[in-house]
């Protein structure tokens, strides 16, 4: 009976980790072709089409030039390969300033017409409207391309509504992403370790057992709770401090990411320090070496793979950290040159655009592949810590 008992407990297990490992599988697969369905996007607004005139030999504009364009930063064909002649824009919204409504007719159903005869006429001019509005094919069209991975990977900027080519740059996010993530660390790494080496090394059993559970408690706090903090106490505190027109910078989403991993750090960091045999502490200090040159020469380095360890993990919780960050970072798609200024990370972007984003489009698309990218960073951050763990102390 018992053997029967431990074969049916043996088989319940087994198919609960398969369906895990199917189900998260099924999830990757899911991200992964939603996510590379951005690169099948057109360029331009799905239905619409940018109409030269015949004797314009443009052929081919980028997603940048065309917000150029359309933002009037390029006003000569010449910019973009053209000839020397002013870019005159046409929108389907300025008909009206065009033609009356009695040309038009009462359901605009000479507009088609109209709007090509326009475009015939004025060799400088680019329109941008429904492709149902150019009726004949002499008017010339700039081709319309597939997004491509140069433009989203090497993309500076971040307009996913933008008309009439959306900008999906990703290098704004991934930066902003990289220097929270980086000075965080360089702000947990020193307070963390201190704390550790303070309830491993120094501090007696009772203000130990005080501690830890205070520390380990930090860890359960929502993340709102921590964006609350940060926006009505850190952020007026970098703002008065650095004399800045707005508090909310990367610096405030560090110095909160670094107060979220601190628990993870520090905890992990003191198991670390404990595990230090005592033969080597007691080695050392026979040789003649104080109590803190035990510390620093003996304990430290031999723990340092769970030491590195433990700020990896700390790291890896907080960098998917979406609310706490979006309330105290800015929220500036922009590429930072300064760790005081406002920008955005991948997750507060997901989680910002994501409910807004038609479903299928290549909003939602990027949003997705914005998540892939997100995976193989905390994938990275993972085997690192395996890689850091394996290491044996020499």
């Amino acid at each position: 009976m018992k053997r029967i008992f431990e074969k049916i407990v043996e088989g319940l297990l087994t198919c609960s980790g398969f369906l895990t490992s199917i189900t998260i599988l099924l999830i990757v697969v899911f991200l992964f072709s939603e996510a590379f369905g951005l690169f099948k996007s057109k360029v331009i607004e799905d239905g619409y089409v940018l109409a030269l005139h015949k004797t314009n030999q443009v052929n081919d504009l980028s997603p940048a030039q065309i917000k150029g364009i359309f933002d009037e930063e390029i006003t000569n064909w010449k910019e973009v390969g053209g000839e020397d002649l002013p870019i005159k824009l046409f929108r389907l919204e300025d008909v009206t300033h065009y033609f009356s409504e009695e040309q038009l007719g009462a359901t605009y159903e000479r507009a088609g017409e109209l709007i090509t005869q326009l475009v015939e006429k004025t060799p400088g001019i680019v329109a941008f409207v429904p492709k149902k509005f150019i009726v004949r094919s002499d008017v010339h069209l700039v081709h319309d391309h597939t997004i491509s991975i140069k433009d989203v990977f090497a993309g500076a900027e971040w307009f996913p509504t933008a008309t009439p080519a959306a900008q999906f740059g990703f290098l704004p996010l991934i930066t902003g992403t990289l220097w929270v993530s980086l000075f965080a660390i360089l702000i947990a790494l020193p307070f963390g370790l201190s704390v550790a080496i303070y309830m491993a090394e120094v501090a007696d059993h009772r203000v130990r057992n005080l501690l830890k559970p205070i520390i380990e408690l930090l860890s359960g706090i929502p993340s709102v709770v921590y964006g609350f903090f940060g926006l009505i106490v850190i952020v007026p505190i970098l703002q008065n401090v650095f004399k800045l027109p707005v508090g909310e910078s990367g610096l405030a989403g560090s110095v909160v990411l670094a107060i979220m991993a601190l628990p993870t750090i520090i905890t992990v960091t003191e198991d670390a320090l404990r595990n230090c045999p005592r033969a080597m502490r007691e080695a050392s200090l026979a040789l003649g070496a104080s109590k803190w040159q035990t510390i620093y020469k003996v304990v430290i380095p031999y723990s340092v793979s769970g030491i590195t360890s433990g700020v990896v993990l700390g790291i890896g919780r907080a960098i998917g950290e979406t609310m706490a960050v979006l309330m105290v970072t800015g929220n500036a798609a922009v590429i930072p040159h300064s760790i005081l200024e406002p920008l955005r990370t991948i997750p507060a972007t997901i989680a910002a655009e994501l409910g807004e984003a038609p479903a299928g489009g290549a909003h939602y698309q990027a949003l997705f592949l914005l998540g892939v990218v997100l995976f193989f960073i905390s994938l990275l951050i993972n085997f690192t810590v395996e890689a850091v763990s394996a290491r044996q102390w020499k």
